[in-house]
């Protein structure tokens, strides 16, 4: 696991490109390496995971006339390289690395990618072709990012590196914050920095002569499989996560894994069999997972390292916790999982998580929603429509939440897991005129290609491409790197999702309960009441905090300086209604904090 950056073009200065390097320093404190010609500079960072002695990067083909770096892990390695060893190609390292650079000369960058399993981004640069090529995985658990001017292109593992290149102009897209209020997070390909961007999932690139070409390799598609009975669904499931584990535990250092009290994470250090498992909490027992985990780590006889954050800590950590994330996210887990990380990582350099499970086999609690109240949906929708207008003004309270919620037709409503504010809000949230773009514009095209699937399989798909790339992977990455921890996610193995894609709706949500055919896989190896206890991922006591004194006088202070972003008096008003009890209007409030601490960090401070 590492990092890389580059850039194309010959600079004055050749420090240049360990200056980027160096401000991704914690994604790889093990060693660094650079390859520097006049037309591509590429440097990288190293954490030791595979070949602890030999492989360091940038690595080279046999003729030195390709060279590449990669941040990921490639878990069929392995077999690749026997069929390249066959054609004949010489191997200088036992890195998963160096199959790459030999792949790309066999087989081309799209018959490439298409045969990786693993986590991944790379650049390959063909010294030969003068062209530079990159890809990233399927799911985006590892991001890769770029620089597009008429006169540059750079490209890095984490934009902050971007800051070091002295032809960088680093300018707030303001285009965004109007998206970030609906989605929480930086939604799309666009980022918060002008001309800086994110390569999509299953995306692979082409540079040459100033032209960049992008092509889609990959895509999740859901497609009902009826012709399996559900004992065989059983069987299949329970085999293809058995050997995901198996290739996700291949390391040349000791494993550990994150720990909750939900289903996925327990089955995941119940099966792997790992060495430790990390938790952390809250004094607040409300709020804390500690207790279970300590308890399953005892049944499974593996010892948990545990600790709880104090409400200090977690504010104090809050401004080095978006720097890191490059971007604004509101999520109020991601400071968990930065402290759980940093638990981690004080013991072993890769651990195991369980992101991923609930976007595959329906695991969120609205999945179930066209089925629990499928009583309302028997009403007319012209009157469903007329109460949610009429019920609008009332959001927030009791009760008024369902039926403006269901007075819209999913795609109307329903942009994954968190949804902060709609179109009419952000209007008056923002100090100034917002775009014509919506939210609904945005999501529109995904709708559109499953627009003939079930309402869960839809949900679905909009989470594989919004919620778990803009959220859920993005802080897995970033506050795992940040403390120079590799994560790994065997729930998002290619050869697993291939295979659950297709499981019917039927089996995902049955009788009111979310992942059902997984929760019936997971009671072979755990107690019913785990395979059966609702997910809650490192919960946080946000909303009791905001109402405490000193939490609310800091971020009012806070709040009371965006005036150039915000509405300052709106969203005071939502913050002092939060502490009197009125409306839990916590992450309304959480999401604007979050920019404006994020922003300080990087048009401010640095």
């Amino acid at each position: 696991m590492c990092g890389f950056v580059g850039f194309v073009g010959k600079t004055k200065n050749k420090d240049t490109i360990k200056k980027m390097a160096k401000l991704i320093e914690h994604r790889g404190p093990d060693s660094d390496g650079y390859y520097i010609s006049d037309k591509v500079s590429l440097g990288f960072r190293r954490l030791s995971i595979i070949d602890l002695n030999t492989g360091s990067q940038p690595i080279y083909n046999e003729n030195k006339d390709k060279v590449i770096v990669f941040n990921g892990e490639i878990y069929n390695y392995q077999d690749i390289r026997k069929d390249l060893e066959k054609k004949g190609h010489i191997f200088s390292t036992n890195t998963d690395t160096e199959v790459l650079i030999h792949g790309y000369e066999e087989y081309g960058i799209d018959k490439l990618v298409n045969k990786l399993r693993g986590m991944f981004a790379f650049i390959i640069y063909d010294i030969e072709k003068d062209i530079v090529v990159g890809a990233r995985d399927f799911y985006g658990i590892k991001p890769l990012y770029y620089y597009k001017t008429d006169t540059e292109f750079m490209f890095s593992s984490e934009i902050k590196s971007f800051l070091a290149h002295p032809n960088f102009k680093k300018e707030l897209n303001r285009d965004m914050l109007e998206k970030y209020l609906t989605f929480q997070y930086s939604v799309g390909e666009d980022t918060f920095f002008k001309d800086v961007y994110k390569l999509r999932p299953g995306h692979y690139f082409t540079y040459k002569d100033g032209e960049l070409d992008i092509v889609k390799y990959y895509e999740v598609k859901l497609e009902s499989n009826d012709e399996r009975s559900f004992e065989e669904w059983e069987k299949g499931i329970k085999k293809e996560l058995d050997d995901s584990i198996s290739h996700h535990k291949i390391s040349d250092v000791e494993v550990g894994s994150f720990l909750s009290s939900g289903v996925d994470s327990s089955l995941i250090a119940t099966l792997s069999n790992v060495d430790k498992t990390f938790t952390v909490g809250y004094a607040n027992k409300k709020y804390s997972e500690i207790d279970y985990a300590k308890d399953l780590s005892k049944k499974i006889n593996v010892k948990n390292e545990s600790k709880e954050i104090t409400k200090e800590e977690y504010f104090e950590k809050f401004p080095l916790i978006q720097y890191y994330m490059d971007e604004p996210l509101a999520d109020p887990s991601a400071i968990m999982l930065y402290f759980v990380a940093n638990l981690a990582s004080q013991h072993v350099k890769v651990a195991l998580s369980g992101e991923g499970a609930d976007e595959i086999f329906g695991g969120y609690n609205i999945y179930a929603e066209p089925y629990t109240v499928s009583w309302y949906y028997k009403i007319p929708y012209f009157i469903r429509k007329t109460l949610g207008i009429i019920a609008y003004p009332l959001r927030g309270h009791r009760g008024f939440n369902f039926i403006v919620r269901r007075g819209k037709k999913l795609e109307d409503r329903y942009v994954g897991n968190a949804f902060i504010y709609d179109n009419d809000e952000i209007n008056k949230v923002l100090s100034y005129k917002r775009g014509k773009m919506t939210y609904k514009d945005i999501t529109k095209p995904y709708y559109d290609k499953v627009k003939d699937k079930d309402e869960v399989s839809k949900m679905q798909y909009i989470d594989f491409n919004f919620w778990l790339i803009g959220d859920i992977l993005l802080k897995a990455d970033k506050m795992s790197m940040a403390n120079s921890l590799e994560v790994r996610v065997p729930f998002l193995d290619r050869k697993l999702i291939d295979y659950a894609s297709s499981i019917p709706t039927k089996y995902k949500i049955c009788n009111g309960e979310t992942k059902y055919l997984f929760r019936q896989v997971a009671k072979e190896t755990l107690e019913d009441k785990v395979a059966n206890k609702k997910k809650l991922g490192f919960p946080v006591p946000l909303r009791e905090w905001l109402k405490e004194d000193d939490i609310y006088n800091k971020v009012k202070d806070t709040i009371s300086k965006g005036g150039e972003f915000f509405n300052t008096k709106y969203v005071i008003k939502l913050l002092d209604d939060h502490k009197k009890g009125k409306r839990d209007n916590s992450r309304k409030i959480w999401t604007v904090y979050t920019f404006l601490v994020w922003y300080n960090e990087y048009f401010i401070v640095r």
